[in-house]
């Protein structure tokens, strides 16, 4: 891969310069993923809610509606929100900057007249703040840097594409590519097939999330506590004995995280940046897939040639 071509596919993002923008998105899809979480069926692990990538920007898939269904697809590319329902109405709201209740307002108004009048719980989950304004009062979360924004979703696209390659290389359940809007991040799943019990004290995101015996792998812009971009990994239920070097290394086991972390400059450095990562989430995987579910032989498929297992 070319300088250039890399510099395209993997540019810049660095936190601080789009956090604002950040809190307002992610306000944003938050609106749009509860209503999907509220029209569609309960699947286990939170499968119903999450976003998927698309070659313009995000995507509810479709959602049902008595008897029809309708998408709801952010475009990063022209920088709007469309309505698809499958009687062939359309509606399109602008991304821009303006505010959260703004947005939520107009969208719900949208909605309606389509038929589509959605109730939900308006206060925002997964945040840092421990009492966050709820949507249709939010004035003061109103950035959109259209730049930021195209950028980062260009990097879910690439990201997207590894993970694919990643779940390839897994014969058990795998999840699929999941954006989740309630932490912002692009994530994959990889499954033991063994059931824990329930943990307690859990929320019930958690609970649901966080059943069977898992290794996740991920990437997310950052927040106050890591203020950068980076890639993530790690086990439910942690490995009984933490790893002391994966690959790259750059990559590092946070205990204020509690996962492996490599941060996104690194990958995008490097002189191939698919291979960085791939190496990234294959050695992480087999520090964390040591317990007793995990039967390697059984899960693990080393097709020839592959780069996506370590050798």
């Amino acid at each position: 891969m070319s300088a250039t071509t890399s510099a395209t596919a993997w540019p810049e993002l660095p936190y601080v310069a789009w956090r604002d923008t950040i809190a307002t998105l992610h306000r944003w899809l938050q609106i749009v993923g509860k209503i999907r979480l509220a029209r569609a069926p309960m699947t286990d692990g939170w499968w119903q809610v999450p976003f998927y990538v698309t070659s313009s920007g995000l995507t509810t898939s479709p959602i049902p509606a008595e008897g029809r269904t309708f998408e709801l697809r952010f475009d990063f590319i022209r920088h709007a929100l469309h309505l698809v329902v499958s009687d062939g109405t359309r509606a399109r709201l602008t991304l821009a900057p303006r505010s959260v209740a703004d947005f939520y307002e107009e969208l719900m108004g949208r909605l309606a007249d389509a038929g589509l009048a959605t109730p939900i719980w308006t206060k925002p989950v997964e945040l840092l703040e421990p009492d966050p304004e709820p949507f249709e009062r939010d004035q003061r979360h109103a950035s959109y840097d259209a730049d930021a924004v195209n950028r980062w979703w260009r990097i879910l696209g690439q990201v997207d594409q590894v993970m694919k390659e990643v779940a390839a290389g897994f014969v058990g359940r795998v999840s699929p590519v999941h954006f989740y809007w309630g932490t912002f991040d692009l994530a994959l799943a990889r499954y033991s097939g063994r059931r824990l019990p329930p943990r307690p004290g859990v929320n019930v995101i958690e609970r649901y999330a966080f059943d069977l015996e898992q290794v996740e792998c991920g990437f997310w812009p950052g927040d106050a506590r890591l203020e950068t971009p980076a890639f993530y990994s790690f086990a439910v239920p942690p490995a009984p004995e933490r790893a002391r070097h994966v690959q790259p290394p750059a990559a590092r086991f946070s205990d204020q995280l509690g996962e492996y972390i490599l941060p996104y400059d690194d990958v995008r450095r490097s002189v191939d940046p698919r291979r960085t990562l791939l190496s990234f989430f294959a050695s992480t995987y087999q520090a964390d897939a040591t317990g007793p579910g995990w039967d390697h032989e059984r899960l693990d498929w080393r097709p020839a040639n592959s780069a996506v297992q370590p050798s």
